[in-house]
């Protein structure tokens, strides 16, 4: 199976503050990963190093057992894309504009620009229904809208492995199942492989394939959801009492917490 991430005795500071801590990961190929665990934990630090974005202190970081750090970057840019957590929209762009820009890895000095792009933003701007779209401001979009637009930008970088921070963040309800919907048919329709940081521990068992839990900067648990969350995992992690039961739609794990007594 191609587009296979995996860490060996992986270890991310800033400064002086060890963030992620000697940490052996395989992220399986052609699946949905869901990367949870409480904040401050090393989630985000992860996949800025799975992303050749914070260099290892010790420890490596392998793309179908190559090491990621002697891939050339645009190599690297052609086989991975990802979405950081708050990404900074160019001033006064507009959402074509904004997903021209995924083909930057593609272009070429004497060729600039091909129809081969153009279809690939037009595959992007159509599969994340922002084609209607293309001529409004990135940043006068909503928020849901703005989260496609961005989303549309890694489709037309064309990579086979998807990295999303928080594709969820500062979305209400409705917007972040119309994300993760989005996610779910990516994968499914083009084979793509996700690995996507999330918070909420119902979405991450209903959507993921493959659920990697950290706690402290270590792995805690990994696997499929419905192996590896339960109760005393929540508690020791999250620090959360709960009841784990059954999803009513999708029969994946639920986290219920417990109610708190009253004084």
């Amino acid at each position: 199976m191609r587009n296979e991430l995996a860490t060996s005795r992986l270890t991310l500071r800033y400064g002086e503050r060890i963030v992620v801590d000697g940490l052996d990961l395989a992220l399986p190929g052609g699946s949905i990963t869901a990367v949870v665990g409480p904040n401050a934990c090393g989630k985000s630090t992860l996949l800025r190093g799975l992303a050749r974005l914070l260099d290892p202190t010790a420890g490596t970081v392998t793309l179908d057992g190559a090491d990621l750090h002697r891939m050339p970057a645009r190599t690297l840019a052609k086989r991975l894309g990802l979405l950081p957590q708050q990404p900074v929209t160019p001033e006064a762009i507009t959402v074509e504009g904004l997903v021209r820009l995924g083909r930057y890895p593609h272009q070429r000095l004497l060729n600039p620009w091909s129809a081969a792009d153009q279809q690939a933003v037009e595959r992007a701007l159509h599969r994340t229904g922002t084609a209607e779209l293309r001529d409004q401001p990135v940043d006068r979009l909503s928020g849901g809208q703005r989260q496609r637009a961005w989303i549309a930008l890694t489709l037309a970088q064309d990579t086979e492995l998807l990295l999303l921070d928080e594709p969820t963040t500062f979305l209400d309800l409705r917007h972040q199942l119309d994300v993760l919907d989005l996610v779910a048919d990516l994968h499914r329709e083009l084979g793509r492989t996700v690995v996507m940081v999330l918070h909420d521990l119902g979405q991450a068992a209903r959507y993921a394939d493959h659920l990697v839990v950290l706690h402290q900067g270590r792995l805690a648990a990994a696997g499929p959801p419905g192996e590896v969350l339960d109760a005393e995992l929540v508690e020791r992690v999250f620090e959360v009492p709960c009841q784990v039961v059954t999803d009513p739609e999708t029969g994946t794990p639920l986290v219920v917490p417990r109610a708190r007594r009253a004084l």
